[in-house]
């Protein structure tokens, strides 16, 4: 029996080859401006065979980078680079979209080409340390954005969207979850403010509402969609009740037509199960993996049988596992990650592997069922 992981999805404009998709994950193989080194078209179009790739988190502006050698949709130059990174992935028989990741407090000045102090909700600062260029840092307190900050950060997305769309995206992810400035916006800890972007249920999701508005303006809804991490506790974030929130946000997100809506289960939170009866008509992509064992191929299949989600992200897996559709489909032994090289900057642990389960291939093809 085909593994529903390995059916055909088509909904609205998305038409995928199986139900796989290769989760956004930070790897930092940019150069110091933010473009992506040469060799990262290798890497995404060696993983052309999952239905869908979502890149790693991708600054739309300068003031939202949030790692040092991070890479940004902000310049020509980074426009350019990604290009050579989708047309890799097409010629390949792949689909790719550009995640938007604003870090909000999760920056320092040290780790940004602006060296500018970074902007969130609210003065909170992130707990623990920060990679920058000059090593691990003491996080920085951010900045509380003013009105004109939100106004021009809003714009940013749209406008890094559209420059997406230049480089031949098939659309954008803004990623509203993992701690983030717009999971900053949502999460009552991070999010102080008495305005009209704070305070009550309607307050908090206005951002993110306004972000997304502003994007499916840029780029039509169908290239437009969201991540979202409803009460993950990463970098401390701290979401006493996130239920209202989501489901205020998911009712909110429903009528815009977007191309998907990427749920984690990242905590005791049940995401998937209360937020899919309100996004109608939205494709749901299901996320099980984050903060738990990595997803497999049991885990992805339970996700669709449920029928709680449409397709199914993976992350670890697909750091070793370039063709990890196939390796799903024949059942075949799964590579580790190699966790010493996830954040340098060089080939080893990105396109050069080792470690690799006999049958690597670079070419991807899932039979339909």
């Amino acid at each position: 029996m085909t593994s529903p992981l390995l059916t055909p999805y088509t909904s609205g404009t998305l038409r995928l080859g199986n139900r796989i998709v290769m989760a956004p994950m930070t790897r930092l193989r940019a150069d110091e401006d933010g473009v992506p080194l040469p060799f990262a078209a290798d890497y995404y179009a060696r993983r052309a065979g999952a239905g869908l790739i979502v890149t790693e988190g991708v600054w739309p502006v300068f003031a939202g980078q949030s790692l040092w050698r991070q890479p940004g949709l902000a310049t020509e130059a980074q426009v350019a680079g990604w290009r050579r990174v989708t047309t890799a992935v097409h010629a390949a028989g792949g689909v790719i979209f550009a995640q938007l990741m604003h870090g909000g407090r999760h920056a320092h000045p040290l780790a940004r080409i602006d060296g500018g102090r970074p902007t969130a909700p609210s003065a909170v600062p992130l707990p623990g340390l920060q990679h920058t260029r000059a090593g691990k840092r003491a996080p920085a307190v951010p900045r509380a954005m003013t009105a004109r900050d939100i106004a021009d950060t809003v714009e940013g997305y749209a406008r890094a969207a559209r420059n997406a769309v230049r480089a031949g995206f098939d659309g954008v992810e803004l990623h509203g979850a993992n701690s983030y400035l717009i999971h900053q916006f949502l999460a009552d800890g991070t999010n102080l403010r008495t305005d009209a972007y704070g305070g009550d249920v309607s307050g908090r999701i206005r951002f993110a509402r306004e972000a997304v508005e502003a994007v499916a303006d840029a780029v039509g809804p169908h290239r437009t969609a969201i991540r979202l991490s409803p009460g993950n506790p990463q970098s401390g974030m701290a979401e006493a009740d996130p239920g209202p929130v989501y489901r205020a946000l998911a009712t909110a997100l429903a009528p815009l037509g977007l191309a998907y809506a990427h749920l984690s289960q990242a905590s005791d939170y049940p995401a998937l199960a209360e937020l899919r009866p309100l996004l109608r008509g939205t494709t749901v992509i299901g996320n099980v993996g984050e903060n738990r064992a990595p997803t497999d191929r049991a885990a992805g299949e339970a996700v669709l049988r449920a029928g709680t989600a449409d397709l199914v992200s993976y992350g670890r897996a697909f750091l070793s596992n370039p063709d990890l559709p196939r390796r799903l489909a024949a059942d075949l032994p799964l590579a580790a990650p190699d966790t010493a090289h996830l954040y340098t900057h060089g080939p080893e642990g990105y396109t050069v592997l080792t470690g690799r389960p006999a049958e690597d291939g670079v070419r991807v093809t899932v039979p339909a069922a």
